[in-house]
């Protein structure tokens, strides 16, 4: 049994937000699913809470108050933790198989519709400046404002953004998601400084045996 021990130290407060869509940004906090070199950045709640204020879902005091509450309640910490990883994973199934050209798992989109249901059924529809928004109450619906954001980004990315650009990088065994704003939608890899130089050396290390 691998324990927290034997992992690499989460890097949920410092993972690159590459993915240009915060549903996919969030997403992205596992990768090489399937793979011996897979890595999972939410552990627990408080790992959830790290990525949260890194990523600017929270505010920086309900970011505080709720690790406070976390802290203190377990059942508070448990259903954070598990409603999370829930999301995460119904993201990504539905972006990997869009990203591949695929159909979405019936799975993932019923995951995704329940979660989204849940998160905005305690939100409140207010006016800001010339445009209304979703608005949570961290203290009355804890759970539901930290992940109500990430919950809205995907359904409003799989329901009104462009398929072709929802893409899954070309690294191996990286998995990560992003959507493609380039102008020629040619985007490959999560970060060329990271898979796309691996790709680029395993090219010239083949090239090199071969001649």
């Amino acid at each position: 049994m691998v324990i927290d021990s034997d992992l690499p130290p989460s890097r949920a407060g410092s993972l690159p937000l590459i993915g240009d869509n915060l549903a996919l940004d969030f997403a992205n906090t596992e990768s090489g699913r399937g793979f011996a070199s897979h890595q999972n950045h939410l552990r627990d709640a408080a790992k959830v809470l790290d990525w949260l204020d890194h990523a600017r879902a929270l505010s920086p005091d309900q970011a505080r108050w709720l690790r406070a509450e976390i802290s203190a309640r377990a059942d508070l910490a448990a259903d954070l933790h598990a409603s999370a990883v829930e999301l995460r994973s119904a993201i990504h199934g539905v972006g990997v198989a869009i990203g591949r050209g695929s159909e979405p798992p019936q799975s993932s989109l019923a995951s995704l519709s329940a979660q989204y249901a849940r998160h905005i059924n305690r939100a409140s529809l207010k006016l800001e400046t010339d445009a209304c928004g979703w608005r949570w109450s961290v203290r009355d619906a804890p759970v539901e404002a930290a992940l109500g954001t990430i919950a809205l980004a995907a359904v409003e990315l799989f329901t009104e953004g462009e398929f072709s650009r929802i893409k899954e990088c070309g690294g191996h065994a990286c998995g990560w998601l992003f959507y493609d704003t380039s102008k020629n939608n040619r985007r490959r890899w999560c970060e060329m400084e990271v898979c796309g130089n691996r790709a680029k050396q395993k090219r010239l290390v083949a090239r090199r045996r071969g001649a």
